[in-house]
């Protein structure tokens, strides 16, 4: 059946589906040798020749696309090629290069945790967007002891960062334990994320003067590490994991157009949220 070009182009791997409509708006894409700038424009992935930047694409068959939960050793960085040549997440998957997964969201290199691949690109922009207000939970120990309950609290409800213009949004914080070092005492605390700034728990911690030591992500929405506990395993989500992560992405979706319908003055037009809502309720009926 016909799909929308910009689809046809985020399901081939080459980009999300945002960026795939600034492609065509762009006239980098043609249809069967004609430039093509209207988003509206349908397309036989099979039958009609898409080229963008004028290589051919090829659309990926529903079987190769994939979902994969990695434990994330701390020393890799979030990205499939490094001209410095580091260790990559790619090279703790296989077949992460032959399909084009791409890391949802990022840990910085000297974190460890629970990180997804995916080539299912539409859904990457909805995942890691902070205005969806997605939760990752992560077991951060830090230096000089466990904080002080009204520290805690000022994180708790955010701070101004140095550098930054607005606060932190809200978090979670909860205390494990503290136990005490020959040297030293330091502090284990559960801190649950709504955003993702960069290295934005080591700065929050370093803010209140006990720098971080270890962080490790053990929940990114409905996802935990069940199944890939120790450093560098991976696993493929089964598909009532996909189900259950995507219909998580269209609950928010849809509150936060609650919510931008509230702050609009005029109804004249639909807002982005509902376009993305209508993409991803059809792509999740679809799926799994």
């Amino acid at each position: 059946a016909p799909e929308r070009l910009q689809k046809v182009i985020s399901r081939a791997g080459i980009a999300s589906r945002r960026a795939a409509e600034e492609m065509i708006l762009d006239g980098r894409v043609r249809v069967n040798g004609v430039v093509v700038t209207d988003l509206g424009v349908k397309v036989d992935a099979l039958g009609d020749r898409v080229t963008v930047d004028g290589r051919k694409i090829a659309v990926r068959p529903p079987e190769e696309i994939k979902w994969i939960a990695v434990h994330k050793p701390k020393g890799y960085i979030c990205s499939m090629n490094d001209d410095r040549d580091r260790k990559t997440v790619k090279d703790l998957v296989p077949m992460a290069e032959r399909l084009r997964l791409l890391p949802v969201g990022r840990l910085d290199r000297d974190s460890s945790g629970l990180l997804l691949l995916t080539n299912d690109n539409k859904w990457l922009h909805p995942l890691t967007h902070p205005s969806y207000g997605h939760q990752k939970r992560y077991i951060v120990t830090v230096d000089n002891g466990t904080p002080k309950y009204d520290v805690l609290n000022e994180l708790a409800e955010g701070v101004l960062l140095p550098g930054e213009r607005t606060k932190t949004a809200p978090v979670s914080i909860g205390v494990f334990f503290e136990p005490k070092t020959s040297r030293k005492s330091f502090g284990t605390l559960e801190v649950t994320l709504r955003e993702g700034r960069n290295r934005q728990l080591r700065r929050m911690m370093e803010f209140i003067g006990h720098p971080v030591l270890n962080i490790r992500r053990v929940d990114f929405g409905p996802l935990t590490l069940k199944g890939i506990t120790t450093p560098g395993q991976w696993r493929e989500l089964k598909p009532s994991e996909v189900f259950m992560l995507k219909r998580a992405v269209i609950t928010r979706a849809k509150a936060r157009e609650r919510m931008l319908r509230k702050q609009r003055k005029d109804g004249e037009t639909q807002t982005v949220a509902a376009k993305e809502i209508s993409g991803l309720v059809d792509g999740n009926r679809r799926a799994d």
